[in-house]
């Protein structure tokens, strides 16, 4: 069977972006993939965090996967520096890639912004890092979102370049998967932005902790425009408000952008935020409810990273050996 690694990063509140950009489309590929599923909590610390906070967010992130459906049972489900694999390739994989390469990588100019001399190392190399979170496991495929495309093509390019230095044909070249209607979730206030955690207004996102009452609020305040919803997806161009909010009730319904809007084509925004309400708090509000329970009781969410983490050294201890004894390392 194929093996999927994904991460997310434990930083808290979880929006509606990551369940439909991410969490949602782990979950259904559960059945046909052998699945690792891991908070990046070193990737985290490549900006500063509150160390309670960190210790919070990480139980809260793995609740949130739990609530939406992943089976810590069929998966691996663990935080990342508990298994020691993924800093010590990292280090082999600093030594792999090269400055250009990384200094090509969008994300570190938009995350580092005008300051980039204050930036830490760790941001720099922070897809190097996410190579060895795939290649500890010899991951076959990667759920990505667009945003993260650029850095599952250096790990295919730290792969090879591995691969070649050394003779070997040992590590895979990784494949994307990018999958479902709203892989990219914008902001509800702004139909141009992302949907971020870091966003000022939290009327911007629906977050996974919130309940039906505040769900309601925020899609009843989220931005449109004054025309009624086009029949054709052709009609959503250069309306993006309008085209996000079509996304997401067409990734909460399972359904394509074109079967929404053959259904609610011509009605008024008024009519349609109550149709994507009572959506949206039926899919979320079952998650938050389990979110709750689980955060309550932090003991069993600990059981889970820890039996996650035990699996995970199982699969990449083997691989890192294997890699030490292919550049030359010593063995004690």
């Amino acid at each position: 069977m194929n093996r999927i690694f994904s991460g997310i990063q434990p930083t808290g509140n979880l929006h509606l972006g990551n369940y439909l950009g991410a969490i949602r489309n782990w979950v259904s590929l559960q059945g046909d993939y052998e699945c690792i599923f891991c908070m990046v909590d070193l990737h985290a610390i490549t900006v500063w965090q509150d160390p309670a906070e960190l210790r919070r967010c990480t139980r809260e992130v793995t609740a949130g996967l739990l609530a939406a459906g992943i089976d810590p049972k069929k998966n691996v489900v663990f935080n990342q520096s508990t298994v020691p694999a993924h800093a010590q390739l990292a280090w082999v994989f600093n030594c792999v890639a090269r400055m250009g390469w990384l200094n090509r990588m969008t994300q570190f100019k938009e995350k580092a912004g005008k300051n980039k001399e204050n930036a830490s190392v760790g941001l720099f190399a922070y897809p190097d890092l996410m190579a060895a979170d795939i290649l500890a496991y010899k991951a076959t495929h990667v759920p990505v979102g667009e945003d993260q495309k650029q850095h599952l093509e250096l790990t295919r390019d730290i792969a090879q370049k591995f691969n070649n230095d050394y003779g070997v044909e040992f590590f895979p070249i990784t494949e994307p998967l990018i999958l479902g209607e709203a892989t990219r979730v914008m902001s509800l206030r702004d139909g141009a932005k992302k949907m971020s955690k870091s966003d000022a207004s939290d009327y911007a996102r629906i977050n996974m902790t919130d309940d039906a009452d505040a769900i309601a609020q925020k899609l009843r305040k989220a931005k449109t425009d004054p025309e009624p919803l086009p029949e054709t997806v052709d009609g959503l161009e250069g309306r993006p408000e309008a085209a996000n909010l079509i996304g997401i009730y067409a990734a909460l319904s399972d359904k394509t952008k074109a079967q929404v809007l053959a259904e609610v084509g011509g009605k008024p925004f008024s009519d349609f935020k109550k149709d994507l309400t009572e959506l949206a708090v039926s899919v979320l509000t079952p998650i938050n409810g389990e979110m709750a329970r689980l955060m309550a009781d932090p003991g069993s969410v600990d059981a889970v990273l820890r039996e996650g983490a035990e699996r995970a050294a199982a699969i990449a201890e083997p691989i890192l050996k294997d890699v030490y004894e292919i550049v030359g390392f010593l063995k004690p």
